[in-house]
């Protein structure tokens, strides 16, 4: 796991939230549902979701390099009793040159 860094104007940050609780549900919160019922073999209905995606981040610190970038998101989700988090990374995995990063021990996911 390593830090982004935006601070060069290169890559970006954005949201999206969809709070489904009484409302149809869009073909990306079908999806996330279909994928926590598949990888967990449980029944789910998503009340609220949270995609967070990281586009085109530089690793930091990006004064030395922001050529190699990447793309990943969070997915979070909830259906008011559970809560689940889907992290996605662009084909191909991570990116960043770990020969170069601060520390060598990088992992990919979340503690």
């Amino acid at each position: 796991w390593d830090n982004a860094d935006f601070s060069r104007g290169v890559g970006t940050t954005f949201y999206q939230e969809f709070s489904t609780l009484n409302t149809a549900k869009p073909p990306f919160v079908r999806d996330v549902e279909a994928k926590v019922q598949r990888y967990l073999r449980s029944s789910y209905s998503a009340a609220w979701t949270l995609k967070i995606t990281w586009e085109k981040a530089p690793v930091y610190a990006a004064r030395t390099d922001t050529r190699k970038t990447i793309t990943y998101q969070a997915v979070l989700t909830t259906d008011g009793f559970r809560s689940y988090i889907l992290m996605l990374y662009q084909d191909g995995g991570m990116q960043w040159d770990y020969t170069r990063l601060t520390s060598t021990n990088v992992l990919i996911g979340y503690t």
